[in-house]
């Protein structure tokens, strides 16, 4: 990193290190990688969508867990929330850049794994074969 300075913060909790048992990435990590946040973001990568737009894509998530996981999106500036001025009351889910960075490599792995999918159930043969 010849030439380049890069701030370093003496702040040793801002100092992230997802193996360290109070990294604050683990939460983050957890809400984007979790069973229902990897689907909604993937799912907001094709572009904003209503609230039961989202329910119906992301099928099998309860409207309960899907406020609650587009809340920790939210909360982590990954997912912007647009609330229309309109009768009734119009909400618009998206992301935003931050979230676009994250969900493009998430992304590019549930990709992967639909595409070894041939494979793993091969692995899951020959494993329950074994025990």
């Amino acid at each position: 990193m010849r030439g380049i300075v890069v701030a370093v913060s003496t702040d040793r909790s801002l100092a992230a290190d997802v193996f360290a048992r109070d990294c604050a990435t683990r939460p983050v990590l957890q809400a984007v990688t979790g069973r229902w946040g990897a689907l909604v973001l993937v799912a907001l990568a094709s572009g904003t969508h209503r609230f039961s737009e989202l329910r119906r894509r992301v099928d099998g998530i309860s409207e309960r867990m899907l406020s609650q996981t587009l809340h920790k999106l939210e909360r982590d500036g990954l997912v912007r929330r647009d609330v229309q001025t309109t009768i009734p009351p119009h909400v618009e889910y998206s992301l935003t850049d931050l979230g676009r960075r994250i969900t493009t490599p998430l992304a590019a792995l549930i990709e992967l794994v639909e595409q070894s999918l041939p494979e793993i159930a091969e692995a899951q043969v020959a494993y329950d074969a074994e025990h």
